[in-house]
């Protein structure tokens, strides 16, 4: 598969672009993977380019795996070089933190048409690092938004707790709750501490075209069913031009992704590892695989009638 590797130093921007069908003028700009090209965000360009579209993976470096003071310009910088290329339709699809990043992006460009958006929040989140500092995985940016706009942080919600307390409270609910990994206690205490603020909000009424937002409600990370039924509250109570559908279902884990792009990955074994790292996902590995057959389909479908 052809591509073209951008960095940051040369382009101003992380990232691989991936030549699609010859004759297609659209393009999606996939967020997906912690590098723009690992095994992740290659195989979800292979899934993206057999639906009809060019696509560029892009991630925050080469290796950095957190996410803080990410400046939004880099995907300007991405949408203006697939403009070169004579591309008309861009879209862009994020999952977990990079789905709300989507939505972020969404909201400052308006060449962007199509915003899949899984899994996501309907706030900015504070920043964070994964360097191991001090022992734990992750640890909150002091004073850093996940996200800069012209320089300036973006507003933020901030994490509950601070470093080291922050990534030892995420160690401890994940214990309770039997997950690989499990944070939602975490992020509802943020929000009762500090309420959401209307800065911290998405301005998701400022997204052009159409959004998809994909969540389950047996999610761990965080309540992100909640967070697309505030969006699309969001969207009913002010001034839009976009339309939105959202895919929300009982049973998915954090892990919402179509499931012919998974089994490119792993064609043997999939429910399996879902389930040990998702307690739901053990305990209901059918009703998780329905939901993932039914996303494949609908966002299939959205992408080629876009």
């Amino acid at each position: 598969m052809k591509k073209q590797i951008f960095t940051i130093e040369k382009d101003g921007f992380c990232g691989a672009f991936f030549q699609g069908p010859l004759n297609s003028r659209k393009a999606m700009i996939a967020m997906i993977g912690d590098s723009s090209t690992d095994l992740l965000a290659v195989t979800a360009a292979k899934w993206m380019i057999e639906r009809g579209c060019h696509v560029m993976t892009m991630s925050a470096d080469k290796k950095d795996y957190g996410h803080h003071n990410y400046p939004l310009e880099r995907i300007g910088k991405a949408i203006a070089f697939l403009h070169e290329k004579g591309i008309e339709k861009i879209g862009i699809c994020g999952a977990s933190t990079t789905g709300m990043l989507a939505l972020v992006a969404a909201s400052y460009y308006p060449d962007i048409t199509l915003t899949i958006a899984m899994s996501p929040c309907d706030f900015v989140m504070e920043g964070f690092y994964q360097d191991g500092k001090d022992g734990m995985h992750e640890r909150p940016g002091d004073g850093e938004s996940t996200v800069t706009w012209m320089g300036e942080p973006l507003p933020y919600l901030p994490y509950a707790y601070r470093h080291p307390e922050y990534w030892q409270k995420i160690q401890e609910e994940t214990k309770n709750s039997g997950n690989f990994i499990s944070s939602i206690n975490m992020f509802d205490e943020s929000e009762r501490r500090h309420p959401l603020r209307e800065g911290e909000k998405i301005k998701v009424e400022r997204i052009q075209g159409k959004i998809l937002f994909i969540g389950a409600k047996d999610d761990v990370l965080w309540d992100t069913c909640r967070y697309i039924e505030r969006m699309e509250e969001r969207l009913r109570s002010l001034p839009h031009n976009c339309t939105w559908e959202s895919l929300l279902y009982l049973h998915g884990t954090h892990f919402v992704f179509p499931q012919s792009l998974l089994k490119k990955i792993l064609p043997f074994g999939l429910n399996t590892l879902i389930g040990f790292m998702f307690k739901d996902a053990k305990r209901y590995p059918k009703e998780c695989e329905k939901t993932r057959i039914d996303i494949d389909e609908k966002m299939t479908k959205t992408i080629k009638e876009w």
